[in-house]
């Protein structure tokens, strides 16, 4: 199937590595131009390098006007903005007593905050010229709270929410807004020295791989997503052939979250 990306020109934040990278890759793969943005440039590099036409922007997207930066630098690179994936995110294990101020801010900036920006520079671009998506990667968390971190779950939750608002203003003008809410993945996040993994077996004594063990197991499925998976679906979204699809909120998460929504 032809997606129809070829020479769109694309962003997509936190594309250093996991969903991110994996999003990037794919998109070059249906021969979409790709603007890279992550704050660890060796590694945008690293990524770009298999990606044909991209290019990276070192930028930590939670600054006030990295919206406008990223947005600008695509437009100066490949004449357009076309596709915006707001990927950027992150979570740890911290229960809610010790949730701090600046915990509960951080998570806002980065999940809400920065998805506004770059969608508030981008789609009134991309409507001008009739055409564009926007994807932004949400989780399976802010449809069903996490007691893990109920920061990242409610800033989740509002970044859903927020995606619906973009979808409704901007449908009429040819950007279709939607969301993914993928469940927990085989990435760094997960299972790299210092992930989810090992910070939960801190806290409960338990082996980092028992504990990856027990979450997969409570997924329908048996196991977690990978990466690959999770970026064929914002590709999809992302293309031409997902014209009929606005507002939504795919879960991508191997039955994690029990709703038929």
């Amino acid at each position: 199937m032809d997606l129809e990306l070829a020479g769109r020109a694309c962003i997509v934040t936190g594309a250093s590595s996991g969903i991110g990278a994996a999003t990037a890759r794919a998109l070059a793969a249906e021969r979409a131009r790709v603007l890279l943005v992550a704050r660890n440039e060796e590694r945008l590099a690293e990524v770009a390098a298999g990606c044909g036409d991209a290019a990276t922007l070192g930028l930590d997207v939670t600054t006030p006007d990295a919206g406008d930066r990223a947005v600008l630098s695509c437009v100066e690179r490949f004449g357009s903005v076309d596709v915006l994936v707001n990927n950027a995110g992150t979570s740890r294990v911290r229960p809610l007593d010790e949730l701090t101020d600046e915990d509960w801010q951080e998570q806002w900036e980065l999940h809400v905050m920065a998805s506004l920006r770059l969608m508030r520079a981008a789609a009134p671009r991309m409507a001008e010229r009739g055409w564009g998506r926007v994807v932004n990667v949400c989780s399976s968390s802010g449809k069903r709270p996490s007691s893990s971190n109920v920061a990242y779950s409610v800033t989740k939750s509002a970044q859903l929410a927020l995606s619906r608002a973009f979808a409704e203003a901007y449908a009429g003008r040819g950007v279709l807004v939607n969301a993914v809410a993928p469940g927990p993945v085989e990435s760094p996040l997960w299972t790299a020295p210092g992930g989810l993994a090992e910070q939960s077996a801190e806290r409960s004594g338990a082996d980092p791989a028992e504990v990856l063990a027990q979450a997969r197991a409570k997924i329908p499925l048996g196991r977690f997503g990978t990466e690959d998976e999770i970026a064929a679906v914002i590709t999809f979204l992302c293309s031409a052939r997902a014209s009929d699809v606005v507002g939504a909120a795919w879960s991508v998460d191997g039955g994690s979250v029990p709703s038929i929504v």
